[in-house]
């Protein structure tokens, strides 16, 4: 949720370092739809305008930000240089890169690979087919876990305990009304997803789009991320979605293997979620 501008007192803002403020402005300059204005970034950290604009003049002078035209700001050219090298070293994103590719020309959609930070999904990469129409989800872009293909995927592949501690969250968002923001609804879609081994989007996060998902996992089992694919509900209807869904979740466990990971056993889902054996 968008913050009022300046709603903070100085005393308010000394709760929080420096460090913590300018992550705080960083995290705000790289989000899609820039460049941002210093008023809309104040807006989205709570952080006053002085505040702001001391970081970004920080920022530029650095290279991690770049000032634009009316005032505004993008991401700068070094700290899109540390982000390309950070992604070109990742061995996952080596492994997914082809899977997404593959996935995207057998299912005609939008495939994506997205990592968990706390309780969101960040999406990281995307194979996306030439159409007259673009979906939401971009590179950087972050959505709630229990709202996303995604993040239900992921959050279907978590230790009971991380699960459990993310379900009891006092403010679950709704973002549309079919967003199974209920501790007990999303526990019968999370036992859902573990019997079929990828989670279904069913216009949670964005009317009239629906989503399939499945999680990777690393050698120790560990989820390290989702594959996805994303399309309008009336492309990507239920029907299709039993047919892509196996495909998503084969598209997963071949990076999981990639990455040294041992095939998931379908059907055996964790009781705390409240599912049963398929």
């Amino acid at each position: 949720m968008v913050k009022a501008v300046n709603t903070r007192s100085v005393d308010q803002e000394l709760v929080k370092g420096p460090v913590d403020k300018a992550m705080e402005v960083l995290d705000a300059l790289v989000q899609p739809g820039g460049p941002h204005r210093l008023g809309e970034i104040a807006r989205r950290t709570g952080l006053t305008k002085p505040t702001v604009h001391r970081h970004l003049r920080t920022m530029a002078e650095y290279g991690f930000a770049e000032p634009a035209e009316g005032g505004s700001y993008r991401p700068g050219p070094r700290l899109l240089g540390l982000a390309a090298a950070a992604l070109s070293d990742s061995r996952v994103l080596e492994l997914t890169r082809p899977a997404l590719a593959d996935l995207r020309r057998r299912t005609g959609h939008v495939a994506f690979y997205a990592v968990r930070h706390a309780s969101d999904a960040v999406y990281l990469e995307q194979s996306e087919p030439a159409r007259e129409y673009r979906m939401g989800t971009r590179p950087g872009h972050r959505t709630p876990l229990h709202t996303c293909g995604v993040g239900l995927a992921m959050l279907s592949a978590l230790p009971t305990e991380e699960v459990a501690a993310l379900l009891d969250a006092p403010d679950l968002e709704a973002r549309t009304p079919n967003t199974p923001a209920d501790p007990a609804a999303l526990r019968a879609v999370l036992a859902r997803a573990a019997v079929c081994g990828y989670a279904v989007d069913d216009e949670y996060d964005e009317p009239d789009v629906r989503s399939v998902a499945a999680p990777v996992l690393d050698a120790e089992g560990r989820a390290v991320g989702a594959i996805g694919i994303a399309g309008l509900t009336f492309t990507l209807d239920p029907g299709s979605v039993e047919v892509f869904g196996p495909m998503v979740r084969a598209a997963a466990r071949t990076v999981s293997a990639g990455l040294g990971a041992r095939t998931p056993v379908l059907g055996v889902v964790d009781t705390v979620r409240g599912g049963e054996e398929a």
